[in-house]
């Protein structure tokens, strides 16, 4: 059955032009990233999120939230892109995908080699000031912040460092937004990876596609709410799937 679906994936895609790829935090946790929900693992795990991960709380105590993101950062910096991300950054290349619209703060998909990412949620490339918004590099600001667990200050004014990610009580970039669901409206195919669909304004992007004739592909381990109305769902590890998918088009074409 997984063979008959890989295959009707790996068709849909050798025959798409405009396809785009909807990823979420399922396509980073081989490479070591957890997820938000996974009991014990996830990054929501014993904290309330409203109280350290919202722009609310992290103005009102930043060193709970950089002592909470503190063990998560140092795994996002030394996580390297699985066969995953390789394998849509090759897609890219070969002119299937278009674009890459991620949930994911991890970078991983740049640094795969994709080379048009939307970052709904914003990335860990940049620290903001919050007070005079001078924009700095995250890996020596990061760097530091992991040998001395000091919350980070910008230089000209001593105001917070805060990292560019989208915390509770934030817009999305609304550039980074439009764009996407334009991606996603004049897609062919929607290849929907390692999400459960579960947070809007992400969760809304399938019906898009829906609506505009777009075949979608769903690859997650666990059920999400817009199977029903997939062309094939995979369930299983993106990082042994996608391979799978890619060795089954160079075979046939």
């Amino acid at each position: 059955m997984v063979n008959d679906k890989i295959r009707i994936a790996a068709a849909l895609l050798a025959n798409s032009h405009s396809g785009v790829a909807l990823t979420g935090a399922g396509i980073s946790t081989p490479s070591g990233i957890p997820d938000f929900r996974s009991p014990k693992s996830g990054l929501w795990s014993d904290i309330d999120p409203l109280a350290v991960a919202s722009i609310y709380g992290f103005r009102q105590n930043p060193s709970a939230f950089y002592e909470w993101i503190y063990p998560f950062l140092d795994i996002m910096l030394n996580a390297k892109p699985n066969a995953a991300h390789l394998a849509l950054a090759t897609l890219e290349s070969w002119g299937i995908l278009n674009s890459i619209v991620t949930q994911n703060l991890d970078t991983l998909h740049t640094r795969a080699g994709s080379q048009i990412v939307y970052e709904l949620h914003g990335h860990i490339r940049e620290l903001t000031c919050i007070h005079c918004f001078t924009v700095y590099d995250a890996n020596p600001v990061i760097s530091q912040f992991l040998k001395n667990r000091e919350v980070p200050h910008c230089t000209k004014c001593e105001a917070i460092l805060k990292p560019n990610v989208i915390l509770f009580g934030e817009q999305l970039p609304v550039n980074v937004y439009i764009a996407a669901k334009e991606a996603v409206r004049k897609s062919d195919v929607l290849l929907i990876i390692g999400t459960s669909l579960e947070v809007a304004p992400a969760s809304e992007l399938p019906l898009i596609a829906c609506r505009n004739n777009a075949k979608i592909i769903i690859i997650n381990r666990e059920t999400t709410y817009f199977d029903s109305r997939a062309t094939v769902v995979i369930n299983g590890d993106a990082a042994e799937i996608l391979p799978q998918i890619m060795s089954c088009m160079e075979a046939v074409g």
